[in-house]
């Protein structure tokens, strides 16, 4: 019998109604189970669901909403095992790459445990004669995520703690490619002391999600995925009068100067190119070396650890990378290749060849390297989300510069060097988001906050951190004075503190 994957609603597991989606098995290309998909009716019940419960975690004090996400960071901590499987099993990833994942979000669970201190308002007294103002950072009421299949853990774990701990009801959409995790994650919030209704899971796809996007009790929605998807999200909400964080797709450029350690950076890339099959908006997809000799240097080291990639099912303890999510991707990402190839790019190492014993159902692709990329091709304007790399050669520093500030999207970028000075020149030049000196992958840590620019991210928030706190609760400022017995008669002008 076909594993049914449900809802979480009100505390408890609901079936869905009416239509289902295959969830497949990655390396097997087996389908696994069937994920409910619900209906706009279904959406509006949920809301009501956590519309009823909401005022009463709104007024539940910030240390006891911080005390049942610490016993839920617990429960994590015990169970990480348990958790990497379920993410192994429906995305494909490694389960050492699970485990990160995992190990990452419950970073922003260790952030938003500090709520009672996050949550301080500002006091000033006198601001006028005999009158004091303060601050107060108070809950939106029910907000949303949405989320992608990459990261089926850590994703979600970028939105809900601080949502809650900030007072708001969750409602949780994600991925129908691989839903499992998210019902463990809700399972746990309950055992350890989550209020029924305060978080809640929807299984779905576009339905849901526009229902998501026009319902009128939801105030905000968290968006993670593509860029056209993250533009349409955040033009609904909008238009619907909420509050929407969209972060988008990526190109992420590593610039490798001449003085660069060439084996750290060659190391740095095969991590962040091929980590996750590639399937990372942090992904390096293109390599920018500075100079014919650079370029050579890492061509040399670069294209044998290319081929020489440990490929398998993400329970393979050796396993370096695993498969593609499903079938449409792995065709997708091919597809992207072709283009490569047809565009002049050199290929040198050719991932469509790949095939696993045993596993040939699987959606397995070999790593796979471009030389002579150029910014006119299709591979380098685009995201291809997969593990392809990209390597194309610069003259000088400038010209690597300005590829990345003329691109399209900027999330994440890197460059490696020794020079002090051409690192802090590029960290301050280069028109992304977040930037790694030395480090390919710069995911800022919890309590600093997660965002692109340009056509990386919609909207005026990061997520995570400071920025996450600002954007689940909304400002109000109490101006007081108290009465003196002394009457002074009505004021018509503006008012001034005097």
């Amino acid at each position: 019998m076909t594993k049914e994957i449900s809802h979480f609603i009100g505390g408890k597991l609901v079936a869905g109604s009416r239509r289902k989606a295959p969830v497949y098995n990655p390396a097997t290309g087996e389908v696994a189970a069937e994920v409910a998909l619900a209906s706009t009716d279904e959406v509006r019940a949920a809301v009501a669901t956590a519309k009823a419960v909401a005022p009463k975690w709104g007024a539940t004090t910030p240390l006891r909403r911080a005390r049942i996400l610490n016993k839920f960071l617990h429960i994590l901590e015990e169970r990480i095992d348990d958790l990497a499987a379920v993410i192994t099993a429906e995305h494909g990833k490694v389960l050492s790459d699970a485990k990160g994942e995992i190990q990452r979000g419950m970073e922003v669970v260790e952030f938003a445990t500090s709520a009672p201190q996050l949550l301080k308002g500002e006091v000033t007294e006198n601001v006028g004669t005999r009158v004091d103002s303060h601050s107060l950072r108070q809950p939106l009421g029910i907000v949303a995520g949405i989320t992608p299949f990459n990261f089926p853990v850590m994703v979600p774990m970028w939105m809900f703690p601080v949502a809650l701990a900030c007072g708001n009801c969750f409602i949780l959409k994600p991925s129908e490619r691989d839903p499992s995790a998210s019902l463990l994650l809700a399972a746990w919030l309950k055992e350890a002391g989550l209020p029924d209704g305060v978080f809640t899971v929807l299984q779905g796809d576009k339905e849901a999600v526009d229902a998501i996007l026009t319902d009128p009790d939801i105030s905000a929605v968290s968006f993670v995925g593509s860029t056209p998807i993250a533009q349409y999200i955040y033009e609904t909400a909008s238009r619907n009068k909420k509050r929407c964080q969209a972060l988008g797709g990526a190109k992420n450029h590593m610039i490798i100067m001449p003085d660069a350690d060439m084996n750290q950076a060659v190391d740095a890339l095969m991590g962040a190119a091929y980590g996750a099959a590639g399937e990372r908006c942090m992904a390096i997809s293109v390599a920018v070396p500075v100079g014919e000799q650079t370029a050579e240097a890492l061509m040399a080291k670069l294209e044998p650890r290319v081929r020489s990639l440990k490929i398998g099912p993400g329970t393979d303890p050796d396993a370096e990378m695993g498969p593609l999510v499903t079938k449409q991707h792995l065709d997708k990402v091919r597809g992207y290749i072709d283009t490569g190839v047809a565009e002049g790019a050199t290929l040198v190492v050719d991932g469509r060849g790949f095939a696993m014993q045993g596993y040939e159902n699987g959606y397995f692709l070999g790593g796979t390297l471009f030389d002579n990329v150029t910014s006119d091709m299709k591979i380098y304007k685009e995201e291809i989300f997969g593990p392809v790399l990209a390597v194309a050669r610069v003259p000088d520093y400038d010209t690597a510069a300005r590829m990345i500030n003329e691109h399209q999207f900027g999330n994440g970028t890197a460059i490696f060097t020794r020079d002090g000075d051409a690192a802090r020149e590029f960290a301050h030049q280069i028109q992304v988001g977040m930037v790694g000196i030395n480090v390919p992958i710069p995911v800022p840590m919890a309590f600093h906050s997660f965002g692109g620019w340009k056509d990386s991210l919609f909207g005026d928030h990061h997520m995570h951190g400071p920025e996450g706190v600002r954007f689940y609760t909304k400002l109000k400022t109490i101006t007081t004075r108290w009465p003196t017995g002394v009457r002074s008669g009505a004021d018509f002008v503006m008012p001034t503190m005097r």
